[in-house]
C-alpha cells in the first residue's frame, strides 16, 4: 500500500507522489511569535513532526522541511506597544519560548527555521513580478501600500472551493485604494504611529509586508518554485493559505502540490486562544506534565480530527504512557531490546500510518504488542518479549513517544545501564526475600518488604512465574490494581493456613 494523503485542495485522499524521486520538499508554516505558545498552537508542530519522521522512516525519504518564523505583522506590533517594549524583543522572546516548547515535546528542528524580516527583499522581487503581470497594484494615494488583485486571477477561491462574490472583504489593510474590497495587501505602507524598526524602503514606498507575501516568499526562497507539501492549521486555510497560493501561482510558480492541514485543539467546543481567556501554556502544562506524555497526547488523535481537552485529558495519556514504560522496563531485564528494522514493523502499523497518518490505528498496534509482550513475559518467553519491546520502541520512535529515546533521558548511557543493573540486583533480592516469608507464612515480614519497596516507588505484579517490578511514574499511585491483586493473594493464603 502506498501512502495516501488527504489533499484539502482537491478534498480527497491521493497518493502521494514527490516531484523529485526520493525527497520531499514541506513547507508548514510557523507560529506568529505575539505572545507564549499554547498547545492548541503546538498542534500543528506535532502533527507535521509524525508526517515527516514517516516520511523519512517508513518511506526513506529525504525532507527538507522548512517552518517559518511571523515576526513581523499587526498582532506583534499592536502587542508591543500594549506591553511599551521594542517590537523586536517581545518577538525574539517568544521565539525562544516557542523553540524550548517545541524542543520539549521532542519535535525534530526544522531544516530551516527562517523568520519574515529576514527575507524582505524576497518579499519586494516578488511583489514586483507581481505587479509587472498585472496581478498587483499601488495604491493610488502614495500610500504605499500594495494590493493583489483577487479579480486578475480567475482561481482565486479554488483552494478552500470560494466564489469570489461570496467572499468576505479582506480586512488586513484600509481599503481606501483598493479597486475591490476583497483584494488584500501584499505591502503596507509605513504609517506615522509605527516604529520606524519596522518599515524598509520598496520601489512602491516605505511600509513592511503582509502576512500572506512573507510565507509565499519564503517558501519559494528554501524550496524553489514548486514544492511537495504545505501545510499548516485548518484556520489558516482562507484567507492565508488561499492567498498564498493565489499571489503564487499567480507570480508563475508552482507551489505547493499537496497541502494538509490539522485541527484544532478546544475547550469546551470552542477553539483555544487567548481571547478566550483558554488558552493552556506548552510551559505551564509542563510543570505538572512530563514532555513525554503531552507529546502522547498531542499526537494520539488523527490529525485532521479535533481534540477536546478537558479535565483529566493528560490522566489518560499518562496512563497509555506508563503501559508503554512498563513493558519496556520489564523486557529490558531479561535481554537487550533491539529496535526492529522498518521493513519488519508490523503490517497493520504500516497500513495505518500509510492512510493518511492514522495514529489511533497505530497506536491500537502498539498497545495490542505490549499487551502480547506482557504476555510473553509472564510465560517466562523472554524471546518473544523481546522481539515485541523491538517493535514497539520502532513504532513508538515514528510517533515521537518512545520512552527509551534519548531525548526523554531514557536514552541508555552506560552510567545509565549500571544504574538499572544495581537497582534490578537490589530489588530482586528484596522480592526472593518476599517470596521466602510468604513461603514460610511469614506474612507480616513479607508485607513490609512490600510496604518498602512501594514506599520508595517500586510498584509489584504478582504474576504466574513470579513478582515482578517497575517504577512508579510521576504524578501516579503505586501500582492500584497490583496492590490490590497482592492483597487478594495474601488473603487467598492466609485462609488456607
Amino acid at each position: 500500500m502506498s501512502l495516501r494523503l488527504f489533499d484539502t485542495a482537491t478534498r480527497e485522499l491521493r497518493d502521494f507522489t514527490p516531484r523529485e524521486a526520493g525527497k520531499v520538499g514541506m513547507y508548514i508554516c510557523g507560529l506568529t511569535t505575539q505572545g507564549a505558545p499554547h498547545i492548541g498552537h503546538i498542534r500543528f508542530a506535532v502533527a507535521f513532526d509524525v508526517l515527516r519522521r514517516w516520511l523519512e522512516t517508513g518511506h526513506g525519504y529525504d525532507v527538507t522541511l522548512v517552518r517559518n518564523v511571523t515576526d513581523i505583522d499587526d498582532k506583534v506590533l499592536r502587542k508591543a506597544a500594549e506591553a511599551g517594549e521594542p517590537w523586536f524583543a517581545l518577538t525574539y522572546r517568544n521565539e525562544r519560548l516557542t523553540s524550548q516548547a517545541l524542543d520539549a515535546l521532542g519535535v525534530e528542528p526544522a531544516t530551516y527555521e527562517p523568520r519574515a524580516t529576514g527575507h524582505v527583499p524576497d518579499m519586494v522581487t516578488l511583489m514586483e513580478t507581481l505587479v509587472e503581470k498585472g496581478h498587483a497594484y499601488a495604491a493610488p494615494d502614495g500610500s504605499g501600500d500594495v494590493y493583489f488583485d483577487v479579480r486578475s486571477w480567475p482561481e482565486y477561491g479554488s483552494l478552500t472551493g470560494q466564489s469570489l462574490d461570496d467572499m468576505a472583504n479582506a480586512d488586513d489593510a484600509d481599503p481606501r485604494g483598493k479597486r475591490d474590497p476583497r483584494d488584500f495587501a501584499l505591502w503596507k505602507g509605513h504609517k506615522s504611529e509605527e516604529p520606524e524598526s519596522a518599515s524598509w524602503p520598496t520601489p512602491f514606498g516605505a511600509g513592511r509586508p503582509g502576512w500572506h507575501l512573507e510565507c509565499s516568499a519564503m517558501a519559494r526562497r528554501w524550496l524553489g518554485d514548486e514544492f511537495d507539501i504545505h501545510g499548516g492549521g485548518i484556520d489558516l486555510r482562507f484567507p492565508h493559505h488561499e492567498n498564498e497560493q493565489a499571489q503564487s501561482r499567480a507570480a508563475g510558480l508552482g507551489f505547493a502540490r499537496y497541502w494538509l492541514h490539522n485541527a484544532w485543539v478546544t475547550v469546551r467546543g470552542q477553539k483555544m486562544g487567548k481571547s478566550l481567556g483558554n488558552a493552556l501554556e506548552v510551559r505551564h502544562l509542563l510543570e505538572q506534565t512530563r514532555p513525554i506524555v503531552l507529546r502522547y497526547y498531542l499526537t494520539a488523535a488523527h490529525y485532521r480530527s479535533t481534540i477536546e481537552y478537558h479535565e483529566g485529558s493528560l490522566e489518560e495519556a499518562a496512563g497509555a504512557v506508563e503501559r508503554i514504560e512498563g513493558f519496556l522496563e520489564r523486557a529490558a531485564r531479561r535481554g537487550s531490546i533491539e529496535p526492529v528494522s522498518t521493513t519488519d514493523l508490523p503490517a497493520s502499523f504500516v497500513a495505518s500510518m500509510d492512510d493518511d497518518l492514522g495514529v489511533s490505528g497505530a497506536l491500537a498496534v502498539v498497545h495490542d504488542t505490549v499487551r502480547a509482550g506482557n504476555s510473553a513475559l509472564d510465560e517466562d518467553d523472554d524471546e518473544a518479549a523481546l522481539a515485541a519491546a523491538g517493535a514497539v520502541v520502532a513504532m513508538t520512535e515514528v510517533l515521537g513517544v518512545n520512552p527509551l529515546a534519548a531525548h526523554w533521558g531514557s536514552g541508555g548511557s552506560r552510567e545509565d545501564a549500571a544504574a538499572e543493573l544495581a537497582l534490578e540486583a537490589l530489588v530482586r533480592a528484596q522480592l526472593d526475600a518476599r517470596q521466602v516469608a510468604r513461603q514460610e507464612r511469614d506474612f507480616d515480614r513479607a508485607d513490609e518488604i512490600r510496604d518498602t519497596l512501594t514506599a520508595v516507588g517500586i510498584e509489584i505484579t504478582d504474576t504466574p512465574s513470579g513478582a515482578q517490578w517497575s517504577l512508579a511514574r510521576r504524578g501516579t499511585d503505586a501500582n492500584h490494581d497490583s496492590t490490590e491483586t497482592t492483597s487478594a493473594a495474601r488473603g487467598a493464603e492466609k485462609a488456607q493456613g
